[in-house]
């Protein structure tokens, strides 16, 4: 990479303290967006095609124009549950680069007119969420955050809200329930957070990495970010890389990067040499790709031409003598564990699926028992509140 937007902390490892930040370019972002009209930082975003790192890949620019324009209070929430399996990039962002988060929560705050942000933070991440306030408390000190921001005239405060450790709150609404104090079950939409989010107002959820490179959108522009990453799916990606990989990482890298190169040229090829048997590319609810897939371009759109998904860009790679049956028997219990328990489908089928795949593992399997999977399967999609 010539030029990193997100992780800054390889060209100047201090950028987690305010003076280097300010130094690489920091809040001249904000400072531009402060002197620009709220909708016209809505359609630089727009215009930049940054879709959601969480991910859904939704258009941010998009989702911020469904804010109502009225004198409602506002909400604007980051996601940083990261409870994904494989799933591990958002951290580096929030103890590495504290500030341009933050930097991207005002922004967004200014364009949409929200005076209040979170950061709901994965309940383990204790440390990240120390080196967060940290940045917090020097942004407050600095006048980027609270009352009249740098002589603005916006006020904006910003609170970190510690989850319990629930993958399920990562769903945007259920991390909306469990902020309001309640038992972290996602709710039905419509009505959507937009509408009625945190407290019943107006409310809109980005991911970390999302909002971390709205800054540098702002400051050099959309079309600087559109020189990056292919059409639709522009600007750079945070690949975090796990399993059977000699250098398991992360990597920020223009999007649209093949598999292949990910894997053999940044996380060093794969283990004692063996032969690849599956990937999985975008964090363990992503659908698995064989060997045949290594030069599919990671993005949204070429992920799904081929019948996966980008997700977060989590990359488990799993080599030849991996046991498939047992990597499924384990995701299945997993996703039994952290099911809300709102709705029956998910929550009678996801503990039946785990106990099916484990037999089969075990050896106990029956006659009939792929076909019963496939049948639970088609009972359980698309009709429980969430896609968990």
């Amino acid at each position: 990479m010539s030029e990193y937007v997100l992780f800054k902390h390889l060209i100047d490892p201090e950028v987690r303290e305010l003076a280097h930040y300010v130094k690489l370019g920091g809040y001249e972002g904000l400072k531009k967006a402060l002197g620009m009209e709220p909708v016209e930082v809505v359609e630089e975003v727009k215009k930049s095609n940054l879709r959601g790192r969480g991910g859904a890949g939704f258009p941010c620019g998009l989702k911020w124009s469904f804010m109502p324009k009225d004198d409602r209070q506002k909400y604007f929430v980051c996601n940083a549950d990261e409870g994904e399996p494989g799933t591990f990039k958002d951290r580096y962002i929030m103890s590495d680069n504290p500030h341009q988060l933050i930097e991207g929560m005002v922004i967004g705050g200014f364009a949409m007119g929200a005076t209040i942000g979170y950061v709901y933070i994965r309940g383990e991440f204790q440390f990240v969420a120390d080196q967060l306030q940290k940045a917090v408390d020097e942004a407050y000190e600095a006048g980027y955050l609270g009352k009249n921001i740098l002589g603005s005239g916006f006020d904006f405060d910003l609170y970190l809200h510690m989850g319990a450790g629930a993958y399920i709150c990562g769903e945007e609404t259920g991390l909306i329930q469990s902020l309001e104090g309640h038992t972290g079950q996602p709710r039905l939409k419509p009505p959507f957070p937009a509408q009625v989010g945190v407290f019943g107002k107006p409310t809109t959820v980005n991911n970390v990495e999302t909002i971390a490179c709205v800054p540098d959108i702002i400051r050099k522009g959309a079309n600087w970010f559109l020189t990056i990453g292919p059409e639709r799916n522009n600007g750079t990606k945070i690949y975090a890389v796990s399993g059977h990989v000699n250098n398991p990482g992360v990597f920020e890298l223009p999007m649209g990067t093949s598999l292949r190169e990910i894997i053999f040229e940044h996380a060093g090829g794969i283990l004692d040499g063996k032969k690849v048997k599956a990937i999985i590319p975008g964090g363990s609810s992503a659908p698995v790709l064989g060997p045949e897939h290594l030069d599919v371009a990671m993005d949204f759109d070429s992920l799904k031409e081929v019948g996966s998904m980008l997700g977060s860009g989590a990359i488990i790679v799993m080599h030849e003598d991996t046991c498939i049956v047992e990597v499924f028997a384990r995701l299945a219990e997993f996703y039994a564990h952290e099911s809300c328990g709102q709705c029956t489908p998910c929550r009678e089928g996801t503990p039946w699926m785990a106990k099916i795949i484990r037999n089969i593992e075990n050896g106990d399997g029956r006659e009939g028992d792929i076909e019963l999977l496939y049948d639970i399967c088609e009972k359980i999609i698309g009709r429980t509140i969430c896609p968990l």
